[in-house]
């Protein structure tokens, strides 16, 4: 989206309900707003001086990622976020992201572990409460490098869209004591391993980093208990595996 965009101002050259929409979505994956905040049209129409028909079409594709719920003639609110959405958002990612380390660590592997160490270097520069947008931006540059080095870029932005409710748990989880730091030394891990040239340790260091999330799903659900779908108990996953 980039950082051009301030709150409640629109750039004229683009489309106007794309933009809203980009706004809006940024503020629920960032938990600025809580499950249940309404999103009252005429509120929005006034804050971005627009008409209603971006508001709504907008708001329609906020509905289609599952980040809001709309109840006819009532009100617009602020979804809940989905466990299970973002748990087929990991399958996904790591699916995509274990074959992308392999590939690495046969392809030109130093120089795609020197890239990386110049990401994580930027990364570590802003670990910390004061810059949680930056690391989390960061972040995705990491991972976006690793679909760019892997010549599947183009999938970057279907996981994206996949992973609305995975990237609001890890907003939850992230100013948890230990987490930046847990996520820098994943990420270093990764690097070393695939400067190593060996896919196995590649794979093992990105599975563990991508496991880090939804393994404490119990404790941010205990801590943001608002913001959180009941969660299925663990044995309710066991039995659906064993299906």
């Amino acid at each position: 989206m980039g950082d051009v965009i301030r709150r409640g101002q629109l750039d004229r050259s683009r489309p106007v309900a794309l933009q809203v929409h980009e706004i809006l979505r940024e503020r629920i994956l960032k938990v600025e707003l809580v499950p249940g905040t309404v999103l009252s049209r005429a509120s929005l129409q006034l804050e971005f001086g627009v008409s209603q028909t971006p508001v709504r079409d907008s708001l329609m594709r906020l509905q289609e990622e599952g980040l809001v719920e709309v109840y006819p003639q009532y009100a617009t609110v602020v979804a809940k976020i989905d466990v299970d959405h973002a748990r087929q958002a990991q399958f996904l990612r790591l699916s995509i992201e274990l074959e992308a380390v392999r590939r690495l660590t046969g392809s030109a592997p130093m120089e795609t572990a020197d890239e990386l160490c110049e990401i994580l270097s930027r990364q570590r520069a802003v670990a910390s409460p004061e810059t949680y947008d930056k690391f989390d931006a960061v972040d995705r540059e990491f991972h976006r490098r690793l679909y760019e080095k892997a010549g599947i870029a183009q999938l970057w932005a279907n996981v994206r869209r996949q992973s609305v409710h995975l990237d609001r748990l890890r907003r939850l989880h992230l100013p948890m004591p230990g987490k930046m730091e847990t996520v820098l030394a994943d990420h270093q891990a990764i690097i070393d391993a695939i400067a190593s040239g060996d896919p196995n340790s590649a794979a093992e260091a990105l599975r563990k980093h991508l496991s880090g999330t939804l393994s404490i799903i119990d404790v941010i659900s205990a801590e943001f208990p608002e913001y959180i779908e009941e969660v299925p108990s663990r044995s309710s996953y066991l039995l659906n595996d064993r299906s």
